[in-house]
């Protein structure tokens, strides 16, 4: 299924380059294309329906979380004969990073994925009431955010898609967030502990949470969190240049747990990112869980 990046140009050049390095090393294929979020949904379900038991995902986070939702959303013995499968082609690639698949190296990618080298990975999952007060879930694969980041994620998503340039995007983020709020009262209860005070976000990562939370893997039954405090702004730009450096949970600031549930009591205004797509905020409490070994996923060898 091919998810191309939104207002963004050359989408057919890229495919083309795709479709090239698959049928040259001989793999057959079925091909559809998705333009909107819905038409993800629709596929996956329409693709499920007519007994594909290999999925391959052109696309990027957003993209692979509405594929992995919609096989949760079937029978356990349906879901169990069907493999997932990506090529990153989103605007934000986390968990294909996460594996080692990069956007510029196709021909790698596409090896990988002829080799068929299946494992069982887990998935998170948020429970939650909506503004209806309807019980709700979302599974994801990488992260859910709950404050700050959960705000520069989606700046960081729409600068991504004015600049194309990952590190301009980054950059834009980071001066547009001082129009953004700084921290939240929050009331989380993770293992045995319960902070109850002002926090700037939280990361909760079934993988590496855009480098939140960096060892975090999508296969131990576990969650990996980290809890930021309000910094000093001068502290502030040195937490994002452990972030950008891949040393986040160095920061003073950071404080990691690791655990299989976690429960947001409170956390006022506070934005939500699931796999880096803000959502509607929660109405009151939420709990974010882990479900171990669920979904079929294509890995490198």
């Amino acid at each position: 299924m091919y998810c191309p990046k939104h207002a963004t140009r050359g989408a057919k050049k890229r495919w083309s380059k795709i479709e090239y390095c698959l049928r040259s090393q001989g793999i057959s294929f079925d091909f559809v294309q998705s333009e909107k979020q819905e038409g993800v949904v629709r596929l996956m379900d329409m693709l499920i329906s007519n007994g594909y038991k290999t999925i391959i995902i052109v696309g990027g986070d957003s993209a692979l979380n509405d594929a992995a939702n919609c096989l949760m959303s079937v029978k356990k013995e349906v879901r169990d004969t069907i493999t997932l499968g990506l090529i990153p082609n989103g605007i934000m690639n986390d968990f294909a990073h996460f594996w080692g698949f990069k956007e510029n190296e196709l021909e790698q990618t596409v090896k990988w994925l002829k080799e068929r080298r299946v494992r069982k990975i887990d998935l998170g999952c948020i429970r939650y009431t909506n503004a209806k007060g309807e019980k709700c879930h979302r599974y994801f694969l990488n992260c859910v955010n709950v404050g700050l980041i959960a705000s520069l994620m989606n700046l960081r998503k729409q600068t991504r898609r004015i600049f194309g340039s990952r590190t301009l995007s980054f950059v834009g983020s980071l001066a547009l967030m001082i129009f953004q709020r700084l921290d939240y009262k929050m009331n989380i209860k993770i293992n045995s502990d319960v902070i109850d005070r002002r926090v700037m976000t939280v990361c909760i990562g079934n993988a590496s949470g855009y480098g939140q939370t960096p060892n975090a893997v999508p296969y131990n039954g576990l969650l990996d969190v980290s809890v930021v405090y309000h910094p000093e702004m001068t502290q502030l730009f040195e937490g994002f240049y452990l972030l950008i450096t891949g040393k986040f949970l160095n920061h003073h600031s950071v404080h990691p747990f690791r655990t299989d549930e976690v429960k947001v009591n409170e956390a006022v205004k506070a934005m939500v990112s699931v796999d880096g797509r803000l959502m509607k905020t929660p109405v009151g409490p939420y709990k974010i869980t882990v479900q171990q070994e669920v979904l079929n996923f294509l890995i490198p060898s």
